[in-house]
């Protein structure tokens, strides 16, 4: 039995761990086949996952089954950026983005409560081991935060040839995907890259916003062809989270410390 009640020396899922509201930050990859320029994309998820930002990854199917080959990789990456991954057909792409992300921050923000128990607890303490009613006060909080946390989501798109006639789906769903999120009371921000780009490997289409409905305006400018390095378009991706952190840093240096990720 884990201690509960409210004075100095007991556990309170509200007031007794050190979790402070913070910015949760999220990869969505998107893309129907395998990569086959650059580094390993498990590999550079895996770095991610280190820097505090979730991979998560659809695989998008037009008529044709996707090879296992693509299967494979496509569920190596989500489990070494600590994401989720789904494999669905284009007219069902939009549900599965929403679903994708929103469980996404639950999954990441019960690994939070489980450090946060480890730390008051012991290592061997996770949030399964609490007695019913406590899992129950602490389930409320981690969905109090999944609605309250700000969200950085980098929508990553694969451009190679084989996505062409999927765009469209693509962009219902990422319209839809902001109404979604609209219905949250934390700050939502959306930045896009497409791969491969004209002169990188990734090349972003879209800067920090909470308005993605502007993608309107960017995806009537798309082309498809060229490789898919997904590994290497990961790695900017990541990189652009570094620049974003070091530009807020200098923003509130002086302030509280801004807290982004798994710095809670």
């Amino acid at each position: 039995m884990f201690p509960g009640g409210d004075d100095g020396n007991t556990y309170s899922p509200r007031r007794g761990t050190n979790m402070r509201k913070g910015t949760l930050r999220q990869i969505l990859l998107i893309t129907d086949g395998c990569s086959n320029h650059g580094e390993d994309p498990a590999a550079m998820a895996a770095l991610a996952r280190e820097q505090g930002i979730t991979v998560n990854v659809i695989g998008v199917l037009d008529q044709d089954t996707i090879d296992e080959n693509g299967r494979r990789e496509i569920e190596a990456i989500a489990a070494a950026g600590g994401g989720m991954s789904q494999i669905v057909y284009a007219k069902q792409l939009s549900q599965t983005v929403q679903m994708v992300t929103r469980q996404a921050m639950t999954q990441t923000l019960q690994g939070l409560v489980n450090r946060e128990l480890k730390q008051i607890f012991g290592s061997d303490v996770s949030l399964e081991d609490l007695p019913p009613d406590k899992r129950v006060q602490v389930m409320e909080v981690v969905d109090e935060l999944g609605e309250t946390a700000a969200l950085d989501v980098l929508i990553l798109i694969d451009t190679s040839g084989s996505m062409k006639t999927k765009l469209p789906m693509v962009k219902e769903a990422l319209l839809d995907l902001s109404l979604s999120l609209n219905a949250r009371m934390g700050e939502n921000r959306f930045s896009v890259f497409i791969f491969p780009g004209k002169r990188n490997y990734a090349e972003k289409m879209m800067d920090w916003t909470p308005k993605i409905e502007e993608l309107s305006t960017i995806f009537p400018k798309l082309s498809s062809g060229g490789l898919t390095p997904t590994g290497p378009a990961l790695r900017e991706a990541m990189a652009y989270f570094g620049r974003n952190r070091s530009l807020r840093s200098w923003i509130h240096d002086g302030d509280e410390p801004y807290i982004e990720g798994s710095s809670w």
